[in-house]
Protein backbone atom coordinates (compact mmCIF):
# COMPACT_ATOMS: atom_id res chain seq x y z
CA UNK A 1 0.00 0.00 0.00
CA UNK A 2 1.39 3.42 -1.00
CA UNK A 3 1.95 5.83 1.87
CA UNK A 4 4.12 8.78 2.85
CA UNK A 5 7.26 7.65 4.70
CA UNK A 6 9.13 10.93 5.10
CA UNK A 7 9.41 13.24 8.11
CA UNK A 8 5.98 14.45 9.29
CA UNK A 9 7.41 17.70 10.63
CA UNK A 10 8.60 18.67 7.15
CA UNK A 11 4.99 18.55 6.00
CA UNK A 12 3.98 21.06 8.68
CA UNK A 13 6.86 23.35 7.74
CA UNK A 14 5.96 23.11 4.05
CA UNK A 15 2.40 24.22 4.81
CA UNK A 16 3.68 26.81 7.32
CA UNK A 17 1.19 25.68 9.96
CA UNK A 18 0.79 22.89 12.49
CA UNK A 19 -0.96 19.86 11.04
CA UNK A 20 -0.84 18.01 14.40
CA UNK A 21 0.71 14.87 12.92
CA UNK A 22 2.95 14.01 15.90
CA UNK A 23 0.60 14.08 18.88
CA UNK A 24 1.95 15.76 22.02
CA UNK A 25 5.14 16.90 20.27
CA UNK A 26 3.05 19.38 18.28
CA UNK A 27 2.02 21.09 21.53
CA UNK A 28 5.56 21.37 22.88
CA UNK A 29 8.41 23.81 22.37
CA UNK A 30 10.22 21.04 20.47
CA UNK A 31 7.82 21.37 17.54
CA UNK A 32 10.08 22.23 14.54
CA UNK A 33 7.66 24.80 13.18
CA UNK A 34 8.13 26.81 16.38
CA UNK A 35 11.88 26.86 15.73
CA UNK A 36 11.87 27.16 11.92
CA UNK A 37 8.51 28.60 10.79
CA UNK A 38 9.37 28.50 7.10
CA UNK A 39 9.34 25.79 4.40
CA UNK A 40 12.21 23.29 4.36
CA UNK A 41 14.90 23.36 1.70
CA UNK A 42 17.63 25.70 0.54
CA UNK A 43 15.19 28.39 -0.60
CA UNK A 44 12.61 27.96 2.15
CA UNK A 45 13.04 31.44 3.63
CA UNK A 46 13.05 33.35 0.37
CA UNK A 47 10.13 31.93 -1.57
CA UNK A 48 8.11 34.57 -3.46
CA UNK A 49 4.49 35.42 -2.74
CA UNK A 50 2.23 32.57 -3.81
CA UNK A 51 -0.17 32.93 -6.74
CA UNK A 52 -3.90 32.19 -6.53
CA UNK A 53 -3.30 28.72 -7.98
CA UNK A 54 -0.52 28.03 -5.49
CA UNK A 55 -2.78 29.04 -2.60
CA UNK A 56 -5.44 26.62 -3.82
CA UNK A 57 -2.88 23.85 -4.26
CA UNK A 58 -1.38 24.41 -0.81
CA UNK A 59 -4.84 24.30 0.83
CA UNK A 60 -5.59 21.02 -0.91
CA UNK A 61 -2.22 19.58 0.09
CA UNK A 62 -2.61 20.78 3.66
CA UNK A 63 -6.05 19.19 4.02
CA UNK A 64 -5.11 15.80 2.65
CA UNK A 65 -1.98 15.75 4.83
CA UNK A 66 -3.98 16.57 7.95
CA UNK A 67 -6.21 13.56 7.31
CA UNK A 68 -3.42 11.33 5.98
CA UNK A 69 -5.02 10.74 2.57
CA UNK A 70 -3.09 10.22 -0.67
CA UNK A 71 -3.86 12.19 -3.82
CA UNK A 72 -5.95 9.64 -5.73
CA UNK A 73 -8.20 8.90 -2.77
CA UNK A 74 -8.55 12.59 -1.97
CA UNK A 75 -9.65 13.34 -5.53
CA UNK A 76 -12.16 10.48 -5.35
CA UNK A 77 -13.56 11.98 -2.14
CA UNK A 78 -13.89 15.35 -3.85
CA UNK A 79 -15.67 13.86 -6.87
CA UNK A 80 -18.06 12.04 -4.54
CA UNK A 81 -18.71 15.27 -2.63
CA UNK A 82 -19.27 17.23 -5.85
CA UNK A 83 -21.93 14.71 -6.90
CA UNK A 84 -23.96 15.15 -3.71
CA UNK A 85 -26.36 17.90 -2.73
CA UNK A 86 -24.99 20.71 -0.58
CA UNK A 87 -21.75 22.64 -0.71
CA UNK A 88 -19.01 20.45 -2.15
CA UNK A 89 -16.33 21.68 0.24
CA UNK A 90 -18.45 21.03 3.33
CA UNK A 91 -19.49 17.58 2.10
CA UNK A 92 -15.81 16.79 1.45
CA UNK A 93 -14.91 17.65 5.04
CA UNK A 94 -17.81 15.54 6.31
CA UNK A 95 -16.49 12.57 4.33
CA UNK A 96 -12.99 13.05 5.74
CA UNK A 97 -14.28 13.43 9.29
CA UNK A 98 -16.35 10.26 9.06
CA UNK A 99 -13.31 8.06 8.35
CA UNK A 100 -12.86 5.50 11.13
CA UNK A 101 -9.25 6.51 11.85
CA UNK A 102 -10.32 10.13 12.29
CA UNK A 103 -13.18 9.14 14.62
CA UNK A 104 -10.79 7.13 16.83
CA UNK A 105 -8.46 10.15 16.94
CA UNK A 106 -11.26 12.64 17.63
CA UNK A 107 -12.48 10.50 20.53
CA UNK A 108 -9.07 10.76 22.19
CA UNK A 109 -8.15 7.08 21.83
CA UNK A 110 -4.98 8.01 19.90
CA UNK A 111 -2.54 10.92 20.09
CA UNK A 112 -2.50 11.43 16.30
CA UNK A 113 -4.41 10.29 13.24
CA UNK A 114 -1.41 8.21 12.22
CA UNK A 115 -1.55 6.35 15.56
CA UNK A 116 -5.31 5.90 15.15
CA UNK A 117 -4.76 4.51 11.67
CA UNK A 118 -2.32 1.97 13.08
CA UNK A 119 -4.79 0.91 15.77
CA UNK A 120 -7.46 0.27 13.15
CA UNK A 121 -5.09 -1.62 10.85
CA UNK A 122 -3.97 -3.85 13.73
CA UNK A 123 -7.57 -4.90 14.38
CA UNK A 124 -8.08 -3.13 17.69
CA UNK A 125 -11.39 -1.51 16.71
CA UNK A 126 -14.92 -2.83 16.22
CA UNK A 127 -17.91 -1.13 14.64
CA UNK A 128 -21.28 -2.38 15.83
CA UNK A 129 -19.58 -5.45 17.29
CA UNK A 130 -17.62 -6.41 14.16
CA UNK A 131 -13.86 -5.97 13.75
CA UNK A 132 -12.97 -3.38 11.13
CA UNK A 133 -9.34 -3.00 10.05
CA UNK A 134 -9.81 -0.49 7.23
CA UNK A 135 -8.86 3.08 8.32
CA UNK A 136 -10.90 4.64 5.51
CA UNK A 137 -14.09 2.86 6.63
CA UNK A 138 -16.83 5.47 6.92
CA UNK A 139 -18.92 5.53 10.05
CA UNK A 140 -22.64 6.22 9.96
CA UNK A 141 -25.16 7.84 12.24
CA UNK A 142 -25.85 5.72 15.36
CA UNK A 143 -22.77 3.50 14.86
CA UNK A 144 -21.07 2.20 18.01
CA UNK A 145 -17.28 2.01 17.87
CA UNK A 146 -15.35 0.17 20.57
CA UNK A 147 -11.85 -1.05 21.38
CA UNK A 148 -11.79 -4.85 21.41
CA UNK A 149 -11.81 -6.21 24.93
CA UNK A 150 -8.56 -8.13 24.41
CA UNK A 151 -6.75 -4.87 23.50
CA UNK A 152 -8.05 -2.58 26.25
CA UNK A 153 -5.04 -3.02 28.54
CA UNK A 154 -2.58 -1.77 25.92
CA UNK A 155 -0.77 1.47 26.73
CA UNK A 156 -2.62 3.78 24.27
CA UNK A 157 -5.95 2.89 25.85
CA UNK A 158 -4.64 3.16 29.41
CA UNK A 159 -3.52 6.67 28.46
CA UNK A 160 -6.89 7.38 26.82
CA UNK A 161 -8.76 6.49 30.01
CA UNK A 162 -6.34 8.44 32.22
CA UNK A 163 -6.55 11.60 30.08
CA UNK A 164 -10.27 11.46 29.31
CA UNK A 165 -11.71 14.96 29.20
CA UNK A 166 -8.44 16.72 28.40
CA UNK A 167 -9.21 16.86 24.68
CA UNK A 168 -12.45 18.36 23.44
CA UNK A 169 -14.60 15.75 21.73
CA UNK A 170 -16.76 17.12 18.90
CA UNK A 171 -20.48 17.31 19.60
CA UNK A 172 -21.37 14.80 16.89
CA UNK A 173 -19.60 12.08 18.88
CA UNK A 174 -20.20 10.71 22.35
CA UNK A 175 -17.41 8.97 24.27
CA UNK A 176 -17.66 6.53 27.18
CA UNK A 177 -14.01 6.46 28.37
CA UNK A 178 -14.25 3.62 30.91
CA UNK A 179 -15.74 1.34 28.25
CA UNK A 180 -13.57 2.76 25.44
CA UNK A 181 -16.74 3.28 23.43
CA UNK A 182 -17.64 5.92 20.85
CA UNK A 183 -21.22 6.74 19.87
CA UNK A 184 -21.85 8.46 16.54
CA UNK A 185 -24.78 10.75 17.25
CA UNK A 186 -24.84 12.14 13.72
CA UNK A 187 -22.52 12.96 10.84
CA UNK A 188 -20.85 16.34 11.38
CA UNK A 189 -21.94 19.65 9.92
CA UNK A 190 -19.37 22.33 9.08
CA UNK A 191 -19.84 24.21 12.35
CA UNK A 192 -18.77 21.07 14.25
CA UNK A 193 -15.52 20.60 12.32
CA UNK A 194 -12.63 22.59 13.77
CA UNK A 195 -10.06 21.72 11.09
CA UNK A 196 -8.50 25.01 10.02
CA UNK A 197 -8.91 24.78 6.25
CA UNK A 198 -10.55 26.93 3.61
CA UNK A 199 -12.48 24.28 1.74
CA UNK A 200 -13.63 26.72 -0.95
CA UNK A 201 -10.02 26.95 -2.18
CA UNK A 202 -10.04 23.17 -2.65
CA UNK A 203 -13.26 23.39 -4.68
CA UNK A 204 -11.71 26.12 -6.82
CA UNK A 205 -8.58 24.00 -7.34
CA UNK A 206 -10.51 20.98 -8.63
CA UNK A 207 -12.94 23.13 -10.64
CA UNK A 208 -10.24 24.40 -13.01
Amino acid sequence: MARYTGADCKLCRREKTKLFLKGSKCESAKCPIEIRPYPPGEHGRGRPKETEYQLQLREKQKTRRIYGVLEKQFRNYYEEAAGKSGKSGEVLLQILESRLDNVVYRAGFAQSRDAARQQVRHGHITVNGKKVDIPSYRVREHDIIEVRESKRNLMPYEVARATAGERTVPAWLGVVPDKLRILVHQLPVRQQIDTQVQEQLIVEYYSK
